[in-house]
Order: C-alpha cells, then sequence, then structure tokens
C-alpha cells in the first residue's frame, strides 16, 4: 500500500478578504473532488491569510506509480485555473 500527499501553496491575487478566498478555496475543493474520486483534499495552513493558501491533498493506492501518476494529473488539474496560482508543490509517498 502506497500514500501519497500533495502539499501545495496557492497564491490568490484577486481576493481582498477572507471571504474571497475562503470562495476560491472552496470552490477549487470541489471541483477536485467532482474530478477525482476518493482523494482527501483539505486547507491544511494559512487560513488567516487571505491571499494565500496551502491545500493537502491525498490519495492511496496499491503501487507507487499510480499514486504519483494520480497526484501528478491533479496538480496538472489545478494548473488549468484562473482563480490562483501555485507557487509550491510537494508530492510525499509513503510505502507502508
Amino acid at each position: 500500500m502506497v500514500v501519497g500527499v500533495i502539499k501545495v501553496s496557492l497564491h490568490i491575487p484577486e481576493t481582498r478578504s477572507l471571504k474571497g478566498k475562503r470562495q476560491v478555496v472552496k470552490k477549487l475543493i470541489q471541483r477536485v473532488n467532482g474530478r477525482f474520486k476518493n482523494l482527501a483534499v483539505s486547507e491544511v495552513a494559512d487560513q488567516d491569510l487571505w491571499q494565500k493558501a496551502v491545500i493537502g491533498i491525498s490519495a492511496v493506492g496499491p503501487d507507487t506509480r499510480l499514486v504519483n501518476s494520480i497526484l501528478d494529473k491533479v496538480l496538472d488539474y489545478m494548473e488549468e485555473f484562473d482563480d490562483f496560482e501555485i507557487i509550491q508543490a510537494e508530492i510525499d509517498l509513503i510505502s507502508m
């Protein structure tokens, strides 16, 4: 079994408040959950900053190649959105 985790740091330049940021983050989480089933997606840090967000995404699968492929596809999908820019993305894979 392999557990894969992505930590994605986002810059949200158009937002001017925490309410605006939450709308962008909620929309992102809904889109990712709608497109990719069986992933856990959540805002994991910087909840009090209105132009920055850190999103955690995790997946579980039978082998490293499959989990890494899924997480790469999630990142590619996220890069298509215009509401934010990806500042940094870190993928960690843990074999159990």
